[in-house]
């Protein structure tokens, strides 16, 4: 055969083309591939990656892992993220303003990450959460489509609880599509694409946008090479030649989203793959979740114009999403339904931020601290928005005049060790009321530019040895400027040899006084300590979650909390020698005070991730209240850093203890005894709720947060986290979710928003646990047993109780009385918080049951007396599955309810 030159010049040239097409492409692509050694390029798609190792400031721990799939080698490694370095942990990423972007994490993780104790963390684009990890999960991608807004943005884990983890991350362009075009303020979370029809996974360069459409085998397939002619269609052609099919009905169902009435959006995908086909011959129409979206549909309706079509929809939907094709009968023999492709997403409203201007002057500021102090752990834990979900360490925040954003208004970089010059920038913080600069090494001068703060009432720079105090004109001359200059061990040389001189004499004299001194203060130690205490008054932080209500709001009875001493905590543990708990704040010691009263000693320790937040806000909360169901605080000490909280000792220890702790503490409960427990937490809590005429939402209550005293009464404990609830005109941002995993109300997580009925939530699954004797999460379990929540709700709802009933408890409780705390619980945890009871209704039905079971015990025994039957008889119940809609009551308390209807 001749050697064709023209043939191969003409494929060489398509080949060129082809190839500076891809690299064109992929020049607004961000492919970062987590602890990357090199940069390198997958072979089955082409795209380039490069590692994260490229961004400084992220901190991690690199962990090699098995790849999910024996032959994809592209998943070489996951970066693990300390707890300890911040709240969250953010990739920042260039964008172009008014572009629409999409951006996927991947989170891949093999043995080493699985092994990580109860790992659950938000994903957030910038300010917006829009998903929930957790490492007891499958591995998964969480995709985000956004309208940048300025010319970055913020890809951030938030952490929840654990270490939070990342292998992948991708930024691609979009062009000419309509994702947001509907509301450029949405940002839209990825719940399905999929290529209907297909063999093979399709991403690029097939989609030049990197677009990854998912198959469905589930359906006949209608493959097809036809073109599409008169439409230019937003998804890949290769996507539209195949469809699926099936007699008269077609059906796509989603019911793994998330519980809560959120809103999605819909596309559709159709084009006619039969050229023989005419205008009304393939008619169906288009239902979601029941509702008839579009009615006769035709993708010929416009004649031959166009083989193509595609519809979009915006509903609202509560865990489920099922979208319906139906033909309709015509007079013409009509054909099947059929579908090409279709995308799902998950709207999410923005969350105001800080304002731009501010966000880009306190990143500068960072950058150029960073200059001189690279390695300063506190300024490289600084990512994501300033202000939102929590202000960075060291920055106050507060909303913007005019706009649901925020300001930066205050900046402490006290204490810091900071060193280099001041930097400029920090004067386009324009909203700053305060600057604290003590105890650094800075150098240099104040700034000129600070004199355009127009609203600086307090500046701070004492103990800066080399810093220059000499204040610049624009500030000197202000009356209403508050300074502190003084330096921190400036001391003339008279004064030095003064201060030797009193050493010597002090030295001399010391010797006869010593055994005096040392008399003296262990008889004032254990005085103090056993004397009764007095009202002690302690310094508050500022930024307190929790703050004492003013005397306007509430009149306050004295509530004595004595200061301890250092030393009087070592005496009553005899230097810490019986540890009998530990959690989030650090260990637990039993003691005895000198007038013999056995106490717990709660010590914060050097790793704890609670800190003095979390120290003076149980101290400010419990020097406030005081309640039978709640635990009463002694004392505390704050002396030589430490932070310890003194509380009477609980001898029958937590709830979670006597359900299913250490075999060492597990005496089991019999059911009257829980139901006493759950009836006095639940009253603690109702205290809490309705406290002063302000609810104070615990934030973290569980098994383990239930203490039990000599007489098994039961306290609520661990105040930590807790806060007032939100009211109207609060201006504050809220403060990062709190909560342990298995309790968190899924509501509260989502939408960071706090209510009372998050402590509802928790409280129900508290009462699983008594019923069941089972822990929350248990990742040892088969998998649909891991959570409790979920593993229970199917028994309850048809009926069959007696197969979630703890085996210790089985012959020994009422059927009504077990009912009604059944149901209690199924209310409380309702996904949507609006359906779940109040505590005093909790209350009032924990009550009722336990007044059942105790006038059934004394019959019971009535009964056994005369050698009667001791089993008691079987209620039969059937529960309710309806779905209440905003407008009718929760049926949560009903007596008969009827079975679920399938689906």
């Amino acid at each position: 055969m001749a050697f064709d030159s023209t043939r191969v010049g003409f494929l060489l040239c398509i080949l060129s083309i082809l190839i500076i097409y891809t690299i064109c492409t992929q020049e607004e692509f961000v492919s970062i591939e987590c602890c990357a050694q090199s940069a390198n390029t997958e072979p089955s798609t082409g795209i380039s990656w490069t590692s994260d190792e490229s961004f400084p400031l992220i901190q991690g721990k690199c962990i090699p892992f098995e790849p999910p799939v024996s032959n994809d080698t592209s998943y070489k490694q996951v970066r693990i993220f300390k707890s300890d370095h911040g709240s969250r942990w953010c990739y920042n990423l260039s964008t172009i303003s008014g572009h629409d972007y999409l951006i996927r994490g991947t989170f891949l993780h093999g043995p080493s990450v699985q092994t990580l104790p109860d790992t659950f963390f938000n994903v957030s684009i910038s300010t917006t959460s829009i998903a929930q990890v957790n490492n007891s999960i499958d591995p998964f991608e969480v995709e985000g489509v956004f309208r940048a807004t300025n010319h970055n943005v913020d890809f951030c884990l938030v952490t929840g609880n654990g270490c939070p983890f990342l292998s992948k991350l991708e930024l691609r362009p979009l062009s000419n599509f309509s994702y947001v075009n509907g509301d450029p303020s949405a940002i839209l979370k990825l719940v399905a694409r999929v290529d209907l029809g297909s063999k093979k996974e399709i991403r690029y360069p097939t989609d030049s946008s990197d677009r990854i459409w998912t198959i469905d085998a589930s359906f006949n397939a209608i493959p097809s090479n036809v073109t599409i002619y008169g439409a230019n269609p937003s998804v890949p052609i290769e996507v539209l030649q195949t469809a699926v099919t099936n007699t008269e009905h077609l059906q796509f169902i989603h019911d793994g989203l998330e519980a809560g009435h959120y809103d999605y959006l819909v596309f559709l995908y159709f084009a006619e793959l039969n050229l023989s086909i005419k205008t009304g011959q393939r008619v169906f129409d288009i239902y979601i979740n029941g509702k008839k979206e579009s009615e006769n549909f035709d993708i010929l309706q416009n004649g031959s114009t166009s083989n193509y079509r595609e519809i979009v929809k915006m509903v609202k939907a509560n865990g489920l999403l099922n979208i319906s094709l139906i033909k309709v009968s015509t007079d013409v023999v009509g054909l099947d339904p059929i579908c090409n492709a279709y995308e799902i997403f998950q709207v999410h409203k923005r969350v105001a931020g800080t304002v731009q201007q501010d966000v880009d002057a306190i990143v500068e500021v960072r950058d150029a601290l960073l200059v001189e102090n690279a390695k300063n752990e506190v300024l490289v834990s600084l990512s994501g928005d300033p202000c939102i979900p929590s202000p960075w360490k060291g920055l106050s925040c507060g909303p913007a005049s005019g706009t649901p954003s925020f300001v930066i208004t205050k900046l402490n970089l006290s204490s810091q060790r900071l060193r280099g010059p001041l930097p400029t920038i920090i004067s386009e913080l324009k909203e700053l009321t305060e600057i604290n600069l003590q105890n650094n090494e800075f150098t240099g001068t104040i700034p000129e530019s600070f004199s355009t703060l127009q609203h600086l009432k307090n500046l701070s720079f004492g103990c800066n040895p080399q810093l220059d105090k000499q204040l610049p004109p624009g500030l000197s001359n202000r009356s209403n400027l508050n300074t502190e200059s003084g330096d921190c061990g400036d001391q003339s040389s008279s004064s030095n040899q003064a201060q030797r001189n009193t050493v010597i004499i002090g030295t001399i004299m010391g010797g006869s006084v010593l055994v005096t001194i040392a008399v003296g203060v262990i008889f004032s130690c254990f005085y103090r300590c056993a004397r009764h205490p007095n009202v002690v008054k302690h310094a508050m932080t500022k930024n307190a979650v929790f703050s004492m209500p003013s005397m306007d709001d509430i009149e306050l009875k004295p509530i004595c909390i004595q200061d301890f001493s250092l030393r009087c905590i070592e005496t009553a543990t005899s230097k810490y020698k019986t540890m009998i708990g530990e959690g989030g704040f650090g260990a637990v010691y039993r003691g005895n005070l000198p007038h013999g009263q056995e106490v717990a000693v709660k010590v914060r320790s050097a790793t704890s991730t609670q800190g003095t937040r979390e120290f003076e806000n149980e101290l400010n909360l419990l020097s406030a209240i005081r309640h039978e169901n709640l635990v009463p605080l002694l004392g505390y000490c704050s002396e030589n850093d430490q932070q310890i909280l003194v509380y009477p000792f609980m001898s029958n220890g937590s709830l979670q203890d006597r359900l299913y702790g250490e075999a060492s503490k597990r005496k089991p409960l019999d059911w009257q005894t829980r139901l006493s427990v759950a009836l006095g937490a639940a009253r603690g809590l109702l205290y809490l709720h309705t406290f002063a005429g302000r609810c104070v939402i615990h934030r973290d209550v569980k098994s383990s947060n239930i203490l039990l005293d000599h007489s098994m009464c039961a306290k609520v404990a661990d105040f930590g986290f807790s806060k007032y609830a939100p009211q109207e005109g609060d201006s504050a941002a809220s403060l990062e979710v709190r909560g342990t995993a298995g309790y968190l109300d899924p509501e509260y997580y989502s939408t960071q928003q706090l209510s009372a009925k998050s402590d509802v939530f928790s409280f129900g699954v508290v009462l699983l646990e008594i019923i069941s004797g089972r822990e929350p999460l248990n990742i040892h379990r088969p998998r649909n047993e891991w959570s409790l929540v979920e593993w229970a709700k199917p028994f309850i709802k048809e009926s069959r109780i007696e197969e979630i009933v703890d085996p210790n408890i089985k012959a020994g409780y009422h059927a009504e009385a077990m009912w009604r705390v059944v149901e209690v619980a199924l209310g409380c945890i309702e996904p949507f918080s609006t359906y779940r009871p109040c505590m005093a209704d909790i209350v009032r039905e924990l009550e009722d049951a336990l007044i059942i079971e105790n006038n059934a015990s004394e019959y019971m025994k009535s009964i056994e007396s005369i050698g009667g039957s001791n089993r008691f008889l079987s209620i039969e119940r059937k529960i309710l599955a309806v779905i209440p809609t905003p407008s009718e009551p929760s049926p949560i308390f009903s007596q008969t309810m009827a079975p679920p209807q399938p689906r």
